[in-house]
């Protein structure tokens, strides 16, 4: 299946919430009834199925080995979600799954839009050949350092992080809105601030209007209400 390239795109430059959708951070709830009062507010959803990771520092280069993504698990999470999606074509939301390229070139023919890598995933160059130019892939960057880089590489968009201290990806200290800032600023791309992103401090993300979120709607009492206010405050803040 070749995919609408030109229609993804345009649809990444009118993002403004993004959901990583990860089922473990759903509060003992049914994952996917979750995602479904949630996403007629999502803009573009990515698939995360990975054990806690270890307590990082985002200032140093993680130590030893990092959590894993089990190919088999994500794929059939990401199945799930395609299939919830197919119940709601007008929203069109594009589906990215976490790390794993593979997967994501397997899945394309049921609609799955591309891939999200880390910064010690499968190169952007050998993930763009794997999965042709009308997918998306997207990059996770910790640094103006990063940021620059990945002017270099054939991406879509970035994430740029942790802005906040996050118990999801065990981070103990954030960046800063003012850097997530910053790095919108360099990029000619767009950039999701991620990293501890609640209702309550969104509001300091002005003139990025955009933001990556996971537990603050996952783990939300009201995930549709959570949702709903998080990208009102987002389109309030839109550049």
């Amino acid at each position: 299946m070749e995919l609408d390239g030109v229609a993804l795109r345009e649809r990444l430059r009118e993002a403004r919430l993004y959901l990583l959708f990860t089922p473990s951070a759903c509060a003992g709830r049914e994952p996917l009834a979750v995602l479904e009062a949630a996403l007629p507010h999502v803009d573009l959803l990515q698939v995360r199925h990975k054990h806690p990771d270890r307590e990082l520092d985002p200032t140093r280069p993680a130590q030893g080995l990092e959590a894993t993504t089990s190919a088999r698990e994500l794929s059939e999470w990401t199945v799930r979600v395609l299939d919830l999606l197919q119940a709601y074509p007008s929203l069109g939301v594009p589906v990215i799954v976490n790390d794993r390229a593979d997967v994501a070139r397997a899945l394309l023919e049921l609609g799955c839009a591309g891939v999200h890598l880390g910064q010690d995933d499968a190169p952007p160059r050998l993930v763009r050949e794997l999965l042709g130019a009308g997918a998306l892939v997207g990059l996770s960057t910790h640094s103006p350092a990063q940021v620059a880089a990945a002017l270099d590489e054939p991406v879509d968009y970035l994430g740029f992080g942790p802005v906040h201290a996050t118990a999801t990806k065990g981070y103990q200290r954030g960046l800063g809105a003012e850097a997530a800032w910053i790095a919108a600023q360099a990029s000619p791309l767009p950039v999701f601030p991620i990293g501890g992103i609640t209702c309550g401090n969104a509001g300091e993300l002005d003139d990025v209007g955009r933001a990556a979120v996971s537990s603050a709607i996952l783990g939300a009492p009201d995930p549709e209400r959570a949702a709903r206010e998080l990208r009102a405050l987002l389109i309030a803040a839109e550049p």
